[in-house]
């Protein structure tokens, strides 16, 4: 008989191992940093126990790249930065290098090809941000353009370390916000529930999983015309559009009313306080590409009124804490309206299922 055949060890899923990928004195070093400091911005200094020096150069980079794009930035690495790289979770790129003298030509190299130098300390970050109408299959409006545009207007504030403390921006082309948590956030708001095709929605839907996508419980199966179709209780959708994901025919994307909000106070860090929930301070605001010009006024005006209140390292969160909401639109002469406040009525639920509040 044969031998019975031994079967393969499962592999783990998961993150896989940088270790291979580091640069060698970030390996030989490996948790022995004794300390590290920024010589300017956009450059960090490691120091390691063993008296080993290690200098990280951070440029600003688009999210979604080109094959032309991320050559040059090869390249540049294998010319300039002893060919080891890394990107960061707000797709900036770094550079490591173990010889101070290689940073300046680095930096101006990268600065010649348009990628800005920055975004360490206190500064205006690189955008965290959502697919967009590149690749997302329901998005209410372009989350890299609106990237690109607000750049364009905060890239002095990315490459200077002047903030009170860091400021994390996001953007969000649907309002499922895989953008998550930020100081700043823009995302898309749907203001009228989902127009449905009925002679489609047979054909096309799986009928439970979309009434079963619904937070509210606002969409039943009905019969429309002989064919069984979808109905929505107007009364108690709040026009997320979670159903628009399995369900086209549902389409809530609209030229006239998906607006854009803007939520400020979130974060994720525990550092000097909790982690907070972002609150809407700005809604309605038009969806207007390609430069989304009132976004981005409002939010210069709302980092310009930040930087000069807020105390040294207090983040947009603790500065709102400090001076309150009605300080905040007063000073940042945004409109308070009835549709800033929040009055979804399973919030209670919802803000009991965190580790932080309870009530």
């Amino acid at each position: 008989m044969n031998a019975p055949v031994q079967m393969r060890r499962p592999k783990e899923t998961g993150v896989p191992d940088n270790k291979k990928y580091l640069h060698p004195l970030l390996a030989k070093n490996y948790g022995n940093w004794k300390y590290h400091d920024r010589p300017r911005p956009g450059v960090l200094h490691h120091v390691s126990h063993s008296g080993d020096q290690v200098w990280t150069v951070r440029a600003g980079t688009q999210r979604q790249m080109d094959v032309y794009t991320i050559r040059t930035l090869c390249d540049i690495a294998d010319k300039f930065a002893e060919g080891r790289v890394r990107f960061t979770i707000r797709s900036n790129i770094e550079y490591i290098l173990s010889d101070e003298k290689k940073v300046a030509p680095l930096i101006a190299e990268l600065e010649k090809h348009g990628f800005p130098v920055g975004g360490t300390g206190n500064s205006v970050t690189m955008i965290a941000h959502t697919q967009g109408w590149l690749h997302c299959d329901i998005p209410g409006t372009d989350a890299s353009g609106v990237v690109k545009a607000l750049m364009d207007e905060l890239i002095v504030e990315f490459k200077r370390e002047e903030m009170p403390n860091r400021v994390h921006l996001s953007t969000s082309c649907c309002e499922i916000n895989c953008g998550g948590q930020a100081d700043i956030a823009i995302i898309v708001q749907h203001t009228k529930p989902p127009v449905i095709n009925h002679d489609l929605v047979a054909n096309v839907c799986e009928r439970p999983a979309v009434v079963a996508r619904c937070p509210v419980a606002a969409i039943r199966p009905a019969m429309v015309n002989g064919k069984p179709s979808l109905e929505i209780d107007e009364a108690k959708c709040m026009c997320c559009g979670a159903c628009y994901p399995p369900c086209p025919p549902m389409q809530i994307n609209d030229p006239e009313y998906s607006k854009l909000a803007i939520w400020v106070g979130g974060k994720n860090s525990n550092a000097r306080g909790k982690p907070t929930f972002m609150k809407m301070v700005a809604s309605g605001l038009p969806n207007n590409p390609p430069r989304w010009p009132e976004v981005g006024a409002a939010v210069k005006n709302i980092i310009s009124v930040y930087k000069a209140d807020a105390r040294p390292w207090e983040r947009m969160a603790d500065w709102i804490d400090r001076i309150g909401w009605p300080r905040f639109f007063e000073k940042t002469g945004l409109p308070f309206t009835k549709y800033l406040i929040d009055d979804w009525r399973g919030s209670r639920s919802n803000l009991n299922a965190s580790t932080h509040i309870r009530f």
